[in-house]
């Protein structure tokens, strides 16, 4: 049985809003005076919850009353919208900050990339960094150097390894960091958001490591990544977080089917969440899919013919017409992945937006989608990559098998990238 490596209790870290430090002189010397007498800490009780959607008092948790417990050789993804608090949940296990109440116990090294460029000295050359950053983790100089050639060979960036980091662009920063945080004597290595500014192949590399490590030699690894495709092909159990309070832990698949769980198809609220973007000129107002007949359906069923309607309102009617939109529905899988993309601009489609509310309506002929539950992304824009609104993962819909084929029998496609028979009107 793995023993754990980490064990957080009860962690809370709490933020003074508006302020640098902890607040005034008068309100440490209180937090002070409570703390010598085993009493809590007295403005606590002012905080409010990490609740984005509400606003109001001096004081806000960040991290309320997490308990978790990480075994060894386990490689945890971490997984929330963002503000939830997974940033600093790693700063607090990283020890960059502490935390306001609650314990945390970890046995072994704690190697951290947290951002880009994280521990280095812009003026050294990569070179110096790396001894640098092992310095800090408490290496020997001849440690380092026994592990400079494989640091610099993942890096791949050996041609300007003895260039001054500040002329390093953020991806090279990033190649450099993860080498060095991943090659010195570590037992737990912690990663932020980081991987997305590196390209491809190296995220590749990277994955495919920490895989290694985690089967080979029981590094336990964190992982914070808004790519749940990342998430769920590298780790094998999750933690939601939301709001600042550990929501769900778990198995990585139960654990993004879980964050991907929202509003179901028919709710009337969906559109009034701030899990949107865009500059708003043109608004999303509501979403429906109709069967055939014209009626509502809340599920769907492979190889069915449906109509999508998706609903605006122009706030800015002085942009009327506008020409040139670009619509999208995509189908999102349990696991991340777009498996299913409607976009009116792979079929060609020119839409044209008349009126200050109306209606944009995609034809779908056969779905072609595997039963499961899906989570669905709605997108208004222009083709010229100026995006009006969109909302991330709103609504929920359920698939389930049907007479794909015409056979008389119940068969569903595997999962299909885009699907070409599409017919799109705006009016």
């Amino acid at each position: 049985m793995s023993r754990s490596v980490i064990s957080v209790e009860n962690i809370g870290k709490m933020y003074r809003l508006g302020e640098v430090s902890t607040g005034t002189i008068t309100h440490d010397l209180h937090r002070a005076w409570a703390k010598l007498r085993g009493k809590p800490d007295p403005f606590a009780t002012v905080g409010i919850s990490n609740d984005r959607e509400t606003a109001g008092g001096d004081y806000v948790w960040a991290l309320k009353d997490i308990n978790l417990e990480i075994k060894e050789g386990e490689i945890l993804g971490i997984i929330g919208r963002n503000g939830a608090g997974k940033s600093t949940l790693l700063k607090l296990l990283s020890r960059v900050t502490a935390p306001t109440t609650g314990r945390i116990r970890t046995r072994g090294r704690i190697a951290s990339l947290l951002e880009v460029g994280t521990g280095f000295h812009p003026e050294l050359t990569g070179r110096e960094n790396i001894y640098l950053n092992g310095a800090i983790l408490g290496m020997a100089k001849r440690e380092i150097t026994a592990r400079l050639e494989e640091i610099v060979e993942f890096s791949g960036c050996a041609k300007y390894i003895d260039t001054p980091v500040k002329r390093y662009s953020s991806g090279m920063q990033v190649r450099l960091g993860f080498a060095v945080a991943a090659h010195l004597e570590c037992e737990i290595l912690i990663v932020d958001e980081v991987l997305a500014v590196g390209d491809i192949e190296f995220q590749q590399k990277c994955m495919g490591w920490m895989q290694d490590m985690s089967q080979a030699q029981k590094k336990t690894i964190l992982f914070v990544s808004h790519n749940l495709d990342a998430i769920h092909r590298v780790c094998n159990t999750g933690a939601n977080i939301a709001n600042g309070i550990l929501d769900f832990r778990g198995d990585i698949d139960s654990t993004i089917k879980h964050y991907l769980t929202n509003k179901e198809l028919g709710d009337s609220d969906i559109f009034d969440t701030r899990e949107r973007w865009g500059d708003g000129q043109i608004r999303i107002s509501d979403f429906k899919i109709l069967n055939v007949n014209g009626e509502l359906q809340t599920s769907l069923a492979s190889g069915g013919n449906y109509v999508c309607e998706l609903h605006y309102q122009v706030e800015n009617t002085g942009l009327l017409p506008v020409k040139d939109i670009v619509a999208s529905i995509d189908f999102i899988d349990n696991r991340g992945s777009t498996t299913l993309l409607l976009n009116s601009s792979t079929v060609n489609t020119s839409l044209v937006i008349n009126h200050a509310n109306g209606v944009i309506r995609c034809e779908v002929l056969d779905l072609n989608l595997a039963p499961g539950d899906y989570s669905m992304t709605l997108y208004l824009g222009q083709s010229n990559r100026q995006t009006y609104d969109c909302l991330n993962n709103v609504i929920n819909v359920s698939v389930s098998g049907g007479d794909f084929f015409g056979t008389g029998h119940p068969g569903y496609p595997e999962q299909c990238r885009i699907l070409k028979r599409t017919v799109w009107q705006s009016e």
